[in-house]
């Protein structure tokens, strides 16, 4: 072959939006790697991005870049003789097609690009495998939904394009810097001429890329329904994606014109029990993790012992995507391919049943958790619980469908109680109570566990009515258990409402009846509420009180009580002056509480070492972590005078001295300062008394986003942008754009910018 002949690469007839990471690590990869498989879901864009790879690598292959396409090639026995037809090989010789190119190619410096392997991957890995070894020159860049297999591949995973979180808010422009923005307005403009992206329809825009998450295909097939439906009308009908999704070019294989079609392909690769699996997992909302899916998706046709072999069959078919999240091995599914799941679900019959499985699962799961709380693993159960929030509205969702059900949605909305209240979804908590205590079917033993539950939660919001009503009808309802939670909460009632006397009253005798009991849980919750009581009304008991709950605390290595009773200490010891003991004995708690996601309990620590730190006379601190108090209540939905006038009273004196020992400028940027700050960064301020507590870019550039910051900071963190999605479950491309914008918002050129930013932000 001379170097006169370059290939048969096709001309592109569309423009390539974005890619430019990608097509940087391909060539990368390509440089070392002598077979690379691009994989990844369908209409992920695999085959555009290696053609541009391909394009440009041109000069690198003096024998040329050929294309070879597989879509029309239905028996394994005619791949050689397609490559060798792509290739141009005269059709002369009578050997058998796989020698013919072995010997061809043998000294030539060639580049084959072969597409779409998916169908064929068993003759293509032996055809690869049998050139390669004959052709030292040779590369081979092929795509494919499932990897070859071949010894020496190596597997490049396609990520969809960067797409916008579904409630972006940034500017015009930075919106127009997603990929997968910027190609529906190229797509669209060929439809409808006049077409752009405008503050009228941003947020539309923003919405329908976010859903079809950044899938180029169902993007492209999007904007070609602009013909006959309006932007609005187009993200109304995609909940019937496989419907509104068609209509495709005329000039592309069968299987790329509707999403559906596109689907269905690799749905037909998948083995019966492969399928059986994939429609089985479509019950799953958001991620899902090995033990659910052991958990509701196995019988006698999808055997236990097959399920991780199972996944990562899927895996490798790109049907099933692998996450990283907080260190845990998690699965999920992309929304377009579970729907497609969902249907053959309900094909086979089974989507009832297997909605009943998972109901049952995660009831167990947050029963378990319950259960278990007065001891070691609580935040790891609260983390958990985080991770399946999508599966438990899903199961809650199923629950309150049928009133059959209530009792099921009763278990599991009490069972939920601290994933409620201890970890930072309150207002959602409160909302499904109210949900589920609405029902019909509701008369029974579970209601008066979710009574009490309700009454919890309520009484964290300031509803001090609702909750009293909750907890009538619970005493009414309840055995001696419940009833000992009702005397409970009724001490936290009077205690909110200022009844200091009457609270401390209640709680003794809570103590008393939850001992009877055996509630170890409900003894702790009540001593740490006690001590916080009696330090108010100036009772010389609160520091034992408080004491005797870290002891029990550390005797059944619970956790989250114990800070709550070190806040206790620590308020008694600033009642009495002692003000570095507050701030130590505070400051333990709050290092407890960041382990958890408790607003509540973060926001009471902070408002006490604000306290402290006005009291020593450290009033720019102050008031900075008073700025970060005005953010944190304001995320909770509630204020600090939730929980009683007496605290309400100490935090309007402390904002008040503050105010008046610095100058109003100072006192304003120092509370515009705190609120700033997300909540991670306030527990880290006011953990350090020397720690930043702004996150202001530096002068003259505008700020960053809550997303951007999360991205920042894991880039300061030393993570790569792989890393970072995985971590934040997002895809590598919309990391990609977050840096972009972090880096053109401060001015930036580099990573190592962005990290000496966050380092000196968070320690100056």
């Amino acid at each position: 072959m001379t170097g006169r002949i370059s290939g048969n690469l096709p001309v592109a007839l569309t423009s390539f939006v974005g890619r430019r990471q990608e097509i940087a690590d391909v060539r990368a990869r390509l440089a070392t790697a002598r077979l690379l498989t691009l994989t990844g879901a369908g209409g992920v864009g695999k085959t555009r991005l290696a053609l541009e790879v391909a394009a440009e690598a041109r000069k690198a292959f003096a024998d040329g870049v050929w294309l070879v396409d597989l879509a029309p090639v239905g028996e394994p026995a005619l791949v050689p003789r397609a490559v060798v037809t792509a290739l141009g090989i005269p059709d002369q010789s009578s050997k058998p097609a796989e020698e013919q190119l072995t010997e061809y190619l043998s000294e030539r410096q060639a580049l084959i690009l072969i597409d779409n392997c998916e169908h064929l991957v068993g003759a293509c890995a032996l055809l690869m495998n049998r050139l390669l070894r004959g052709g030292a020159r040779l590369r081979v860049l092929a795509t494919s939904r499932r990897t070859l297999g071949v010894y020496g591949e190596h597997i490049y995973i396609v990520p969809p394009l960067s797409t916008p979180e579904p409630d972006q808010t940034s500017p015009l422009k930075e919106l127009e810097g997603y990929e997968s923005v910027r190609l529906f307005a190229e797509r669209a403009i060929t439809i409808q001429p006049g077409f752009e992206i405008s503050e009228r329809n941003r947020h539309t825009v923003t919405k329908l890329c976010a859903r079809l998450e950044g899938i180029p295909l169902a993007i492209e097939l999007a904007a070609a329904r602009l013909r006959v439906l309006s932007l609005d009308e187009l993200v109304e009908r995609l909940e019937d994606r496989f419907t509104v999704l068609g209509g495709g070019s005329r000039t592309v294989e069968p299987r790329q014109r509707t999403l559906r079609a596109l689907i269905s392909w690799s749905y037909d690769l998948c083995s019966p029990i492969e399928r059986l699996l994939w429609a089985r997992l479509s019950v799953f909302a958001g991620g899902f993790s090995l033990d659910a899916v052991e958990g509701v998706c196995t019988d006698e046709h999808v055997p236990q012992e097959a399920v991780l072999d199972l996944l990562g069959q899927l895996i490798t078919q790109s049907v099933v995507l692998l996450v990283d999240s907080d260190g845990q091995v998690r699965y999920r599914m992309l929304e377009t391919i579970r729907q497609y799941g969902r249907e053959r679900l309900v094909e086979a019959g089974e989507l009832e049943r297997l909605r009943s499985r998972h109901r049952d699962f995660y009831l167990d799961l947050a029963e378990g958790i319950a259960a278990r709380w007065n001891g070691g693993g609580q935040a790891a159960g609260l983390a958990r619980l985080r991770a399946d929030k999508d599966n438990l509205r899903a199961a809650l969702e199923y629950c309150v469908s049928d009133p059959d059900r209530t009792p099921s949605a009763l278990a599991l909305v009490s069972a939920l109680r601290f994933h409620w209240c201890a970890d930072g979804f309150l207002s959602e908590g409160r909302r499904w109570l109210d949900r589920v205590l609405a029902r019909p079917g509701g008369d029974c033993p579970a209601r008066a566990t979710a009574l009490w539950v309700a009454a919890w939660a309520t009484l964290l919001q300031g509803d001090y009515q609702t909750a009293a009503e909750r907890l009538d009808e619970c005493e009414e309802l309840g055995d001696a258990s419940a009833r000992s939670q009702v005397m409970s909460l009724r001490g936290t009632l009077a205690n909110f409402q200022g009844r200091l006397a009457e609270a401390i009253d209640r709680f003794e005798q809570a103590i008393g009846e939850l001992t009877a009991v055996n509630d170890g849980r409900g003894v702790l919750m009540t001593l740490f509420q006690l001590a916080i009581a009696q330090a108010c009304a100036g009772d010389a008991r609160a520091a034992d009180t408080a004491k005797r709950a870290i002891m029990l605390s550390e005797e059944c290595g619970e956790l989250w009580c114990r800070s709550y009773a070190l806040w206790s200490l620590g308020f008694d010891a600033w009642v009495r002056g002692e003000l570095d003991s507050a701030a130590e004995l505070t400051r333990a708690g709050l290092a407890i509480q960041s382990g958890f996601n408790d607003h509540v309990g973060t926001a009471l620590m902070i408002e006490l070492l604000a306290w402290v730190a006005a009291s020593k006379g450290e009033s720019r601190h102050a008031a900075r972590l008073l700025g970060s108090l005005r953010a944190i209540w304001q995320r909770i939905g509630t204020t600090i005078a939730a929980f009683g006038p007496h605290l309400a009273d100490h935090h309007d004196r402390c904002e008040r001295d503050v105010a008046h020992a610095l100058k109003a400028s100072a006192f304003a940027t120092a509370i515009a300062q705190g609120g700033r700050l997300d909540l991670g960064q306030a527990i880290t301020c006011a953990l350090d008394e020397a720690a930043a507590t702004t996150t202001e870019p530096p002068v003259g550039k505008p700020a960053l986003t809550r997303r951007e910051h999360e991205v920042a900071q894991l880039v300061a963190r030393g993570l790569s942008n792989r890393m970072i999605a995985d971590s934040l479950v997002i895809s590598p491309r919309t990391v990609d754009g977050h840096l972009e914008h972090i880096l053109a918002k401060l001015g930036f050129t580099s990573r190592s910018q962005v990290a000496a930013w966050v380092t000196e932000h968070a320690h100056r």
